[in-house]
């Protein structure tokens, strides 16, 4: 399996955790679990809007896209952000930062990898003389 099908897979199952997290926000909301139901069905919305740009990130990069990967990458880097967070502040909780952390790092390097492998190979100097 080529490396950029496998980031490819790996968004796509990032994109249906965001997903679950939007199921997860919309049982808090149902049950009266949320302070304000404006703000829950607002980020309700981001987080499901959120699900489908990386589930289009997932796409483009099964098709070979440079955006797809682009877009992988700095979705990689915004679940580390996250991770940091986890690993910070009054409750920190490292065993949960690194369940977030690993797939993140995984994809970064199945994103490069792929990068690397969608450039097109240059031909020697001593050719084109």
């Amino acid at each position: 399996m080529p490396v950029r099908l496998a980031a490819a897979a790996l968004l796509g199952l990032e994109a249906l955790g965001i997903l679950a997290l939007a199921g997860w926000q919309t049982v808090a909301l149902i049950g009266g679990d949320t302070d304000s139901a404006v703000s829950s069905i607002a980020l309700i919305v981001l987080t499901v809007i959120g699900a489908v740009t990386v589930a289009g990130f997932a796409v483009a990069t099964a098709r070979d896209v440079s955006a797809g990967r682009s877009g992988g990458i700095v979705t990689q880097l915004l679940i580390l952000s996250v991770a940091i967070g986890a690993i910070t502040g009054e409750w920190a909780a490292p065993f949960v930062a690194l369940l977030i952390a690993l797939p993140a790092i995984v994809g970064l390097v199945l994103l490069f990898l792929a990068v690397r492998g969608a450039v097109p190979r240059r031909r020697d100097a001593d050719t084109d003389a």
